[in-house]
């Protein structure tokens, strides 16, 4: 099979949206981002909780961006109540019971089990997500095209066809493919069942390794060598949050790493196509901003992430026993 070229990537993903039932807009704009006109007085003070599954760079960023679309939108006057699980689903769940207690105006969730947790607590609150690979499954919402209830958000589903395209180009021979994810999210259960799918149909074999919390993830990488031929890291929260020690072992055995997002390459990853969590972060904060204008939740569609990009690393790619081929560097928008 001939490797797809960018616009072959990105033909992919359309074709994943609008099987969804979604239609993204362009660039890194949100949908709801002209929707947002505010019909309150966005100098009042409003009060939102943010909880976050654990900390890493994407996930940090996520925070970054969501703050930044408010503040654009005109609201200024915000107070933010920022909460991590570091990990943790039982300090997850005692956030959220603490956010549905407080009056809040609004709580976003980042990740798959925060959201989850708040989802639980709080059936009144406006509830925001994002970094959510699929939010049926996960039980967040029933329909993505009209949010019935109190919650909207942004997914981060990766087109896994491109990803394991990328692998290909650079690892031209490549046989086996080793994952590592946390079985307990489901956002990563569900992602590796779609890559197992999609590989099988390229003949390539998943090899899985499985960690329960960062600690293991060094030990998940390690049962890989001489397993697998490819590293792929999506967008597994326990694994993106070790992921040095990934690199580490990648860089001792010559098995090279692809990643599912962008700031994961610039920490040592050979290449990701994928896109910037703090776009996705404006994703939701975006709608987030329409909500506190008044807007209701069942007319803010679940979006999807924006503005797939292709990052190489080659220094990471000469660590690892690669070479980028010359085309893919030349398609890259993004060096480190």
């Amino acid at each position: 099979m001939r490797p797809l070229s960018r616009m072959g990537m990105m033909a992919l993903l359309a074709a994943l949206v609008v099987g969804a039932g979604v239609v993204a807009g362009c660039g890194s704009e949100s949908a709801t981002n002209d929707a947002a006109s505010p019909s309150v007085d966005t100098s009042k003070e409003f009060k939102i909780g943010i909880t976050q599954i654990v900390s890493h760079p994407a996930l940090d960023a996520s925070a970054e961006g969501f703050k930044e679309a408010l503040a654009e939108k005109g609201f200024t006057n915000i107070t933010y109540d920022d909460q991590n699980a570091q990990g943790d689903m039982a300090t997850a769940a005692s956030i959220a019971q603490k956010f549905a207690g407080e009056g809040l105006d609004l709580i976003f969730g980042i990740a798959t089990p925060t959201s989850q947790a708040v989802v639980k607590a709080d059936q009144t609150t406006p509830i925001v997500f994002t970094a959510v690979t699929d939010p049926v499954g996960a039980g967040l919402v029933k329909n993505v095209e009209a949010p019935e209830a109190n919650v909207t958000g942004v997914s981060d589903m990766l087109p896994v066809d491109s990803h394991l395209e990328l692998i290909k180009q650079i690892v031209p021979d490549v046989k086996t493919v080793g994952v590592i994810y946390n079985a307990g999210e489901a956002n990563s259960v569900y992602l590796i069942e779609a890559e197992k799918e999609q590989a099988a149909k390229m003949g390539i074999e998943i090899v899985e390794a499985t960690a329960s919390n960062s600690s293991e993830v060094q030990a998940a990488a390690q049962s890989l060598v001489g397993r697998a031929d490819a590293i792929s890291v999506l967008t597994d929260n326990t694994a993106v949050s070790a992921l040095e020690s990934i690199i580490k072992v990648a860089q001792q055995n010559k098995i090279p790493v692809i990643a599912g997002d962008t700031d994961s390459v610039k920490r040592g990853a050979v290449a990701a196509y994928a896109f910037d969590y703090k776009d996705l972060g404006k994703q939701a904060g975006y709608q987030a901003a329409a909500i506190l204008s008044g807007t209701p939740i069942k007319d803010i569609p679940v979006e999807y992430a924006q503005n797939l990009q292709l990052s190489i690393n080659e220094k990471a790619a000469a660590s690892m026993g690669v070479t980028i081929p010359a085309d893919l560097a030349e398609e890259a928008q993004t060096k480190f």
